[in-house]
């Protein structure tokens, strides 16, 4: 290897990638899966007893479930790993379709609905018609075209100096994060004693999150971006696991990520994210793992993240659990997406009208206080939310609401039109990247970080997003190096 250049890349030889008895196994369970995520899984929510209505939004609501269903099975049965893609279905299934289509049948939402029920019935369409317009745009880009010497362009590699530095800045920024914190106790008590030391810590003024945005993103991002770093050049450079140095990283960012990126004090989001992410790195081409990923996220979603709020609170302010229908996870917890979804139809229609990029504007200047933007818009959840005049406005804004309302119905579509040829664009990009022999580029790197983390972006508010998303791209730019001459020296 040459010096000065990490290697993350995947060594495989031509036709190993797809096998006769993988292409039988999936074959064999492609029937099972599409019956059970498009006709069992519905129909068992469905069948449920409750007092919700079978109106037209009951019924919209069954066509985006099986539709929605039927495209995570595509996902998770097709030949190539569309990581992007199959991230949005998973969450688009599980949030936007089997959790409110349980919040149908049973009659309740985990939040109210302010609105009539047209409003709802048009949330529902727009989600509806904005997946058909993802799927549209995917459709756009052909996946099965490797690119030619023409199009081919030089991946940017990972640098081992600037890879030195990142690892120097994860240590900085975390020691600082557990430091301003009040130590590490408080990382390993719960959610909310980690918000009240953040609160104490005088990082974030009155009325202003941006630095808490910040303080949490270089806690946590670059911690979790070395560790996927240095584990990729272990499993593909033999030099690298000959030398003490590389270990000693690994096994100081193991501990480093198990303080700041624990399910104890982080949004369980956040740790899908870093699960998901690491998952994708050490196993970038294994057809069972990412359909193991996706398949497992569906039982995950419905058995884990529900009951997962004994991390949120302390034991004295624990809350009891109270389950009278196997659907109430579903109904009383995380899934309000489609209920804020209607409820900010209704905030538009009384007289607020839409923001035209008001609200996106402010999510890409988060850094910006308030003090120098003194109408700096706030997060769309928590906008709806005083208008609702809720007790608790930490609620969520999905990307559809978010499009909805700063560019209207017709931007809203468009907008998921381009982020499906996007997400399609990059996944052929990144099946390329990871069968390409000898080290592989940042997009190897990316696009499982970016997979994990659509699951936040896709949930909103996009302002409480926003502050890690802008240190990973700090970070990733930070180790990128443009040498191909010296990355075809690396064997």
């Amino acid at each position: 290897m040459a010096a000065g250049t990490v290697s993350v890349g995947t060594h495989v030889s031509a036709g190993a990638q797809w096998t006769s008895p993988r292409g039988t196994l999936r074959r064999v369970l492609a029937l099972p899966l599409v019956l059970g995520l498009t006709v069992l899984m519905p129909a068992f929510v469905a069948l449920q007893p409750g007092a919700g209505l079978r109106d037209q939004v009951y019924w919209l609501q069954l066509v985006l479930t099986v539709y929605a269903g039927a495209r995570l099975s595509a996902m998770i049965l097709g030949r190539h790993r569309k990581l992007l893609q199959g991230t949005f279905w998973l969450f688009v299934y599980m949030a936007m379709g089997i959790a409110a289509l349980a919040q149908e049948v049973v009659g309740k939402t985990p939040v109210p609905v302010a609105g009539s029920r047209s409003d709802l019935a048009l949330a529902v369409a727009l989600v509806l018609v904005a997946c058909a317009a993802f799927d549209a745009g995917a459709l756009l880009v052909r996946p099965g075209v490797r690119p030619t010497a023409r199009t081919t362009f030089r991946p940017a590699m990972v640098s081992r100096r600037r890879l030195a530095v990142l690892i120097a800045v994860a240590f900085v920024g975390s020691g600082l994060f557990v430091l301003k914190l009040g130590g590490l106790p408080v990382f390993f008590a719960s959610r909310m004693e980690i918000n009240e030391s953040i609160a104490d810590s005088g990082v974030s003024s009155a009325g202003s999150q941006a630095g808490t945005a910040i303080l949490r993103g270089f806690g946590t991002v670059p911690a979790l971006l070395a560790l996927m770093v240095v584990t990729r050049w272990l499993i593909t450079s033999p030099r690298a696991r000959g030398r003490p140095l590389p270990w000693i990283a690994l096994v100081s960012l193991i501990g480093l990520n198990t303080i700041v990126n624990n399910p104890i004090s982080n949004p369980r989001y956040w740790f899908l994210t870093v699960l998901l992410a690491l998952l994708f790195t050490v196993f970038p081409q294994s057809p069972a793992m990412y359909r193991a990923a996706l398949s497992l996220g569906v039982a995950a979603a419905v058995l884990i993240f529900p009951f997962a709020d004994k991390f949120r609170y302390d034991d004295a302010n624990t809350r009891a659990t109270e389950t009278t229908s196997v659907l109430d996870p579903l109904v009383l917890k995380d899934y309000d997406q489609m209920a804020m979804f209607a409820n900010t139809i209704t905030y538009a229609d009384a007289g607020n009208g839409h923001t035209y990029g008001r609200q996106v504007a402010g999510s890409a200047l988060f850094f910006v206080p308030r003090s120098v933007w003194t109408d700096k818009p706030k997060d769309t959840g928590v906008m709806v939310s005083e208008w609702m005049a809720a007790t608790n406005t930490n609620r969520s804004s999905p990307l559809w609401t978010e499009l909805w309302l700063d560019f209207g119905p017709f931007g809203m579509v468009a907008g998921f039109g381009l982020i499906g040829w996007v997400s399609a664009r990059v996944d052929r990009r990144y099946a390329h990247a990871v069968a390409r022999p000898g080290p592989a580029g940042i997009l190897t790197l990316a696009v499982p970080l970016v997979a994990g983390y659509s699951f936040i972006l896709l949930r909103g508010p996009l302002l409480q997003a926003s502050g890690r998303v802008a240190i990973g791209i700090m970070c990733l730019a930070l180790i990128t190096t443009l040498r191909p001459e010296r990355w075809r020296q690396l064997r």
